[in-house]
């Protein structure tokens, strides 16, 4: 099995523009999203959680940043295809005001073995 890194995205409505989830909708997301970890579970390696604020450090020193990322999850699939289809229809977008996933793979570290 290959590991990768899904990433959830989401971008911010412009200023007035958002409008905020009800506490039922919230609470149908987060119980939708534990069905999604629950029918995935043997191949969820890391759980993960929501992102907060980004700092991005470069050879100019450390500066607060803004990004799209929103949350991650570490999981475990036969190829690329089957890990982004795991992702289809999932809550993150087909319920809360998610964009996408992102699914990369973890590839081994150059002359580790």
């Amino acid at each position: 099995m290959t590991k990768f890194l899904a990433v959830y995205t989401g971008t911010t409505p412009p200023e007035g523009q958002a409008q905020p989830l009800s506490q039922d909708k919230i609470a149908e997301g987060m119980a939708a999203w534990g069905d999604w970890m629950s029918r995935n579970a043997t191949q969820i390696v890391d759980a993960g959680g929501p992102l907060g604020v980004t700092k991005r450090v470069s050879p100019e020193g450390v500066a607060d940043t803004h990004n799209n990322l929103s949350g991650y999850v570490v999981i475990e699939a036969q190829s690329h295809a089957e890990a982004a289809s795991l992702f289809e229809g999932h809550p993150h977008f087909s319920i809360f005001p998610g964009d996408a996933v992102e699914i990369m793979e973890c590839l081994s570290i150059p002359g580790s073995g």
